[in-house]
């Protein structure tokens, strides 16, 4: 019996595809233990689960800088009215309080906690992240 990489190496020929790392035996088995600590962890689960809830919370926030909160999962973008002076200041504030977080298109916070985060850590981040949207 052939190793499991042979026949997933053996997909692309010579020339149909450039990659770093397409048909790296490593590689796969690294995508391979990747994808399996996903399944059995129920991070997929906890993504969606946290992710509502992260933004449950954020949407509460009576702050008159935040015009839309979106995202999927633990993805998230809070964009900003342009009037409130670009996400930059806010992502520092964040950073001082101990979160990180990146601004993007100017006006967007985005937020991408790990998928292993839990309530108590959103808990915990909450209330830092109202006071940096609530500045002036």
């Amino acid at each position: 019996m052939a190793p499991f990489w042979k026949e997933r190496a053996s997909v692309f020929q010579p020339g149909e595809h450039g990659s770093t790392f397409g048909g790296n035996p490593l590689g796969m088995a690294v995508a391979r233990a990747a994808l399996r600590v996903l399944v059995e962890e129920k991070l997929v689960a906890n993504s969606a689960n946290m992710g509502e809830y992260f933004m449950d919370q954020l949407v509460e926030i009576p702050s008159p800088h935040v015009k839309e909160v979106r995202g999927k999962g633990l993805l998230i973008g809070v964009e900003l009215h342009p009037k409130a002076g670009g996400a930059r200041r806010f992502c520092e504030a964040l950073s001082k309080a101990g979160i990180l977080a990146k601004e993007t298109h100017e006006n967007v916070i985005r937020f991408a906690p790990p998928l292993v985060i839990d309530q108590p850590a959103l808990d915990w981040a909450i209330p830092r992240i109202r006071e940096a949207l609530t500045m002036k």
